[in-house]
């Protein structure tokens, strides 16, 4: 199939699939006028680069965990579960330091509602 096909069957932009391919992630061949052809495995791979896109993984990181997919082997899927094991790690402390954040901003905020609370009192009572 060509690229606007899978595009559409795989719900992504063409462009997409271009920047897929160029990483690495995604493979076609040339037909004789040089257009790019996909399989219909091609659409279901789509679909798992998008799954390890929205679980907040770099497209170096899908690029590890590939052989997995591609070669399946126990060797593979241990590799892939250590890989994915370390990004949930980096996920959880990214969390941990945008909760800080959050609470730092939070008690900002308290002391600007305090204080703008404080100055209507003066106004009211000036």
């Amino acid at each position: 199939m060509r690229i606007g096909e899978l595009a559409a069957q795989a719900g992504v932009s063409v462009r997409s699939l271009r920047y897929y391919e160029e990483q690495g992630l995604l493979r076609s061949t040339r037909s004789a006028g040089g257009q790019r052809q996909y399989t219909e495995g091609d659409v279901e791979r789509v679909a798992f680069v998008q799954r390890l896109y929205a679980a907040g993984l770099s497209s170096r990181t899908i690029i590890e965990l590939l052989p997995c997919v591609d070669s399946p082997s126990d060797e593979n899927s241990d590799a892939a579960m250590e890989r994915m094991a370390k990004e949930r790690e980096r996920l959880s402390a990214h969390i941990e330091e945008l909760l800080r954040t959050r609470d730092a901003l939070d008690a900002l905020m308290a002391v600007a509602q305090a204080y703008r609370d404080a100055r209507r009192v003066a106004v009211r009572a000036g």
